[in-house]
């Protein structure tokens, strides 16, 4: 009896666990949540979301920040340290929310986060100046983000201090695919 108990309380643990981490209704783009905490954070706008034994990839929904390198051929942009450094310290040792819209081409969920305090992560780095609100593609129902980041450029914040910052979208274009870097 006491085996049978114990076999049945993995399966609901096994139950409970894939509830945390499934999209509501089996379909991602219905949005879904997902609750964590932070194992690695990769650069500005990415990271590594860790519910209990179960480790997901999540990019920030609605922002891009300066690309780190990428081996010798992809060189880093300027301030992607500074960005990745900036969410690292938003998020260390924090439980978050993660409000997902549905897997990016790489299997990647696209997130806002939300810290405990309810503060949104994505919008923390545009208004910090460590990443630039995407004005096309998915996330861009949160019209705040334009006026924010209008604002970080005003207040030279973050990679707005240097006159002629470049859009990650520009930069792997014109650093990656072109291999014409500044």
């Amino acid at each position: 009896m006491q085996e049978v108990f114990s076999h049945s309380s993995r399966r609901l643990g096994w139950a409970a666990a894939l509830c945390l981490i499934a999209p509501a209704g089996g379909a991602p783009e219905q949005g879904y949540i997902l609750r964590g905490q932070v194992a690695y954070v990769m650069d500005g706008d990415s990271l590594i979301l860790r519910s209990g034994s179960v480790h997901r990839r999540i990019r920030l929904l609605g922002i891009d920040a300066p690309e780190r390198a990428h081996g010798t051929q992809r060189p880093g942009q300027p301030y992607a340290e500074a960005a990745r450094r900036q969410l690292v310290r938003l998020v260390a040792g924090k439980t978050l929310a993660a409000q997902c819209r549905r897997l990016d081409h790489y299997g990647r969920d696209l997130c806002v986060l939300v810290l405990p305090d309810g503060r949104q992560v994505n919008r923390q780095q545009v208004i910090s100046g460590h990443a630039w609100a995407l004005r096309t593609g998915d996330g861009l129902d949160d019209r705040r983000m334009a006026r924010l980041q209008r604002s970080a450029r005003q207040m030279r914040r973050g990679l707005w201090a240097e006159v002629g910052a470049i859009a990650p979208w520009k930069w792997r274009h014109d650093c990656w695919k072109a291999r014409h870097c500044e």
